[in-house]
């Protein structure tokens, strides 16, 4: 359990700023085992929703790190940036800047959603000492991501969907109805545990309790994309990524297979899995099947590789 792991919390300074940062650490460390990073969603979203990730620190003996990217959670807000501060460029300056404070040189990188996005960011420079890419969920350019989610929205009663239209036309979308409309989709696409688990349900409140990040670079929900974010594409740079990689998504995750499909086929060798059964939060949702498969991985990909199992490639 969580409650029963040593953690240990502190900020970061980052440029003008401040970084938190959460570091569990395991009991029974295992020889070799790298420490692995998780990058969270949104962007904006903090570190809450992913925090079981860190279980990982129990069952395979490896450290493990979360943040909450700066603009979020218990990092420094900055309400008042302007929308041209907010960019992949940051968030990978921010990273590193998070890694050489911990005095970390070869690690694991795992990120879910947006995080995944800007996991690839990272790895496309080819840093030294990434060990492994792991990207949940994700998207390999913002086209891709609406086109899906536009398709996700036809298989919506007809009722939701007109509404979900009739307000995004009309700029109403913090009207109840709207709201409502969107959680339809949310109970299919984003997280299928009913209920929502708690750690989503916080992660969403600090976020509608201060959304600048998320409304400046995403918009007002997941499938309406207004913000600087609308027209990121990595696919072409995919090719650099020379870590071993792993991409993995929900059966019925608002992360459609055509919007990561590129992952697969330009990151040299890359490797896929579907979780069935769930959706965009499959760490949520089958967190001991998600947490077996992502371990398996990273073992093969450790320092000790030559020692771990041949699970996965």
């Amino acid at each position: 359990m969580l409650a029963d792991m040593p953690t240990t919390s502190h900020h970061v300074p980052f440029r003008d700023y401040e970084t938190w940062v959460q570091v569990t650490t395991p009991s029974s460390p295992e020889p070799g085992a790298l420490p692995l990073f998780v990058l969270h969603g949104g962007p904006g979203m903090a570190h809450n929703y992913v925090r079981n990730i860190a279980e990982l620190a129990a069952e395979t003996g490896r450290t493990v790190i979360h943040y909450d990217q700066i603009g979020c959670g218990n990092s420094t807000h900055l309400p008042d940036a302007p929308a041209a501060f907010w960019t992949p460029a940051l968030f990978v300056e921010e990273f590193h800047t998070v890694r050489a404070a911990l005095g970390i040189d070869e690690y694991h990188l795992l990120g879910q959603s947006w995080g995944g996005m800007l996991g690839a960011e990272i790895a496309v420079r080819r840093p030294p000492g990434l060990a492994s890419l792991v990207i949940c969920n994700s998207p390999a350019s913002m086209e891709l991501w609406m086109a899906g989610c536009a398709q996700l929205r036809t298989q919506l009663p007809p009722d939701i969907q007109a509404a979900l239209t009739r307000h995004e036309d009309a700029g109403t979308v913090d009207d109840p109805e709207y709201l409502a409309a969107t959680d339809e989709f949310y109970a299919r696409h984003l997280c299928r545990v009913v209920p929502m688990p708690q750690d989503l349900v916080d992660t969403i409140a600090q976020m509608e309790a201060e959304p600048t990040v998320y409304h400046t670079m995403n918009g007002p929900n997941e499938f309406h994309v207004m913000g600087t974010l609308g027209a990121w594409s990595i696919i072409d740079r995919l090719p650099a990524i020379n870590a071993p990689t792993l991409i993995v998504a929900g059966e019925f995750d608002e992360a459609t297979p055509d919007s990561w499909q590129p992952f697969l086929d330009h990151i040299p060798g890359a490797v896929g899995h579907v979780f069935p059964g769930t959706s965009h939060c499959s760490h949520l949702e089958k967190p001991r099947e998600f947490r077996a498969f992502v371990a398996a991985f990273l073992a093969n990909h450790d320092a000790n590789h030559d020692l771990a199992t041949d699970a996965l490639v």
